[in-house]
């Protein structure tokens, strides 16, 4: 199943719905993202004549440090114990084919591809006998873009990671995908600067649930962003970023300095 959000004509607030064919199946009056996997839905609408959005509104996304033993190293930082957490504000989300803007207080704006968990049910202290992807109600393609001279300047990460459209997502929400060796790309202006497996994560998708709700309640619609690669390098304005998922989809934005106008 692929879930998106998107506004049309009929429809000028964002909508959850469910890509079918060329057709878009909108969530009914009353159902929400945590009616998955069984909503009702209204009559369809053609694909043709709706705008995608971001697919996900999150109360918080909670994305993970260093997750990568070559990321850790080309960072020149040990490799955490435990997952290393932090949070990246949700209005920093955009959408796939919108511009990531480079804010004036930074001069090194760099990319992070990541494959991105998306919560379906509401997930607190899961124990060591549930499942914890059985809390997930699909995945997706996360940029997870950071200024990184204020990154190292701050040392805590939230003015870095924070920055209005440094969190692209989508282009969808995909479900029923086994997270554990998923192939994760990422290309500037047609050429690969990360390339990894999940399967590489030093803590894997399950570990990071289980880990995340003995701290904080995740809520459906939560966004877990799992952690980079090697490879990342910074962005100009011009450039355009593809972040692929296999099974997943691609997410591509392109890159704009922010002018008096955009910011």
């Amino acid at each position: 199943m692929r879930i998106c959000r998107f506004t049309s004509p009929k429809f000028h607030a964002p909508r959850f719905g469910i890509i079918d064919g060329e057709n878009i199946r909108p969530l009914a009056p009353g159902e929400t993202i945590a009616s998955f996997p069984s909503p009702r839905t209204d009559e369809p609408i053609p694909l043709a004549t709706a705008r995608l959005v971001a697919p996900v509104a999150p109360s918080k996304i909670v994305c993970i440090g260093r997750n990568y033993h070559e990321h850790a190293a080309e960072m020149g930082k040990p490799m955490p114990e435990e997952p290393l957490l932090f949070l990246k504000a949700p209005s920093a989300i955009i959408g796939n084919g919108e511009t990531i803007l480079l804010p004036p207080q930074s001069s090194q704006v760099e990319h992070e591809g990541e494959l991105g968990v998306v919560i379906g049910r509401t997930a607190r202290h899961i124990e060591d006998e549930d499942d914890p992807l059985s809390f997930v109600l699909g995945y997706t393609c996360v940029n997870d873009v950071t200024a990184r001279d204020l990154q190292r300047k701050d040392v805590q990460f939230t003015r870095a990671k924070s920055f209005d459209t440094f969190c692209p997502v989508g282009p969808f929400i995909v479900t029923d995908i086994d997270p554990s060796d998923l192939q994760v790309t990422t290309k500037v202006n047609g050429e690969i600067r990360q390339s990894s497996r999940t399967s590489a994560m030093a803590f894997p998708v399950a570990h990071l649930i289980r880990y995340i709700s003995q701290i904080m309640t995740l809520l459906p619609g939560d966004l877990i962003s799992t952690g980079t690669p090697s490879g990342v390098s910074p962005l100009k304005t011009g450039d355009v970023v593809d972040v692929a998922v296999s099974g997943v989809g691609r997410l591509r934005n392109q890159v704009q300095e922010a002018t008096a106008a955009t910011w």
